[in-house]
């Protein structure tokens, strides 16, 4: 179907006071998920992504490599798995993490901002100490491997890659603080993490779901908003469970730290732009009590 001139520049108008809104300001993207795992889903954020920083506005995009790392696993006769949505991490899982993630995975993901016009730089936990943390532990003392706690940011490595008019493209492996090697950090807590530090407009993390949803089995039970007071609430009913329960957690970190903070489908093509520059808005927003 073939759209008219006419409609082609009202959509390029409605987005204009979006533009205007976000221009110079940073928005933190995390992408992971099955948007990783699709050449067109990973195509259509890729460009949504050179076009918002064409348009003045600074995009720092922070990934996982969950699929990545599932498949090297799974060749090396490693099985993967996870306790309350974390992946358990020995020491030979972080090398693994270390190597596919800042390597593999994070390249290819400059190389295609390159390809379609965008300039990128790499960067992980590791460089110029932009991740530290410490070893991961919660109330009940479960042991979660070569997990880590983050313990500061050094954000101006990033605004130094901003600055210099590349986009930032980060892995999250961090240097361990409190002993040799690496850590994993969860992508979605890095994120948010990095977005405090940075300061930004928003942070989006896009997801395998429409957002948080009362019946994760039911697409309609969407729940568009949630203030943070809400969240243990959710959580002691079940909403809020498994992988969903670290995206929340961040989610309501940044909020506390004056971050907007969205979660959105990243199956759903050019879900980025539709959130950011469009009146229609998709997905959970996450607000301050």
């Amino acid at each position: 179907m073939s759209i008219r001139n006419e409609d082609k520049a009202s959509i390029l108008i409605e987005a204009l006071p979006y533009i205007q809104k976000y221009h110079e300001k940073t928005i933190v993207i995390k992408y992971g998920g099955n948007a990783m795992l699709s050449d067109e889903l990973r195509d259509a954020v890729i460009s949504d992504i050179v076009l918002l920083s064409l348009t003045g506005i600074n995009v720092v995009l922070v990934h996982g490599g969950g699929p990545d790392m599932n498949d090297l696993l799974k060749k090396i006769g490693k099985k993967s798995e996870f306790i309350n949505g974390l992946r358990y991490t020995d020491e030979e899982t972080a090398e693994v993490a270390l190597m596919v993630l800042a390597g593999k995975t994070n390249k290819q993901l400059v190389d295609k901002i390159g390809r379609t016009g965008g300039r990128a730089i790499g960067l992980c936990g590791l460089d110029g100490g932009l991740i530290k943390a410490t070893r991961h532990t919660d109330a009940e003392g479960t042991d979660y491997g070569f997990v880590g706690d983050i313990v500061s940011i050094n954000a101006k490595v990033i605004e130094d890659v901003i600055h210099r008019g590349y986009i930032p493209v980060i892995s999250t492996v961090a240097h361990a603080e409190d002993a040799s090697g690496v850590y994993n950090i969860n992508a979605d807590t890095a994120a948010a993490e990095i977005a405090v530090a940075l300061k930004a407009e928003n942070l989006i993390l896009l997801t395998d779901t429409v957002g948080v949803l009362r019946d994760p089995k039911d697409p309609s039970t969407l729940i568009s908003e949630i203030c943070t007071d809400e969240v243990d609430g959710l959580r002691a009913e079940g909403v809020i469970s498994g992988g969903m329960i670290p995206k929340v957690e961040c989610c309501v970190s940044a909020v506390n730290g004056g971050v907007k903070t969205f979660i959105i489908d990243g199956r759903i093509k050019h879900s980025i732009l539709i959130e950011m520059l469009s009146e229609e808005g998709i997905g959970t927003m996450f607000t301050k009590a």
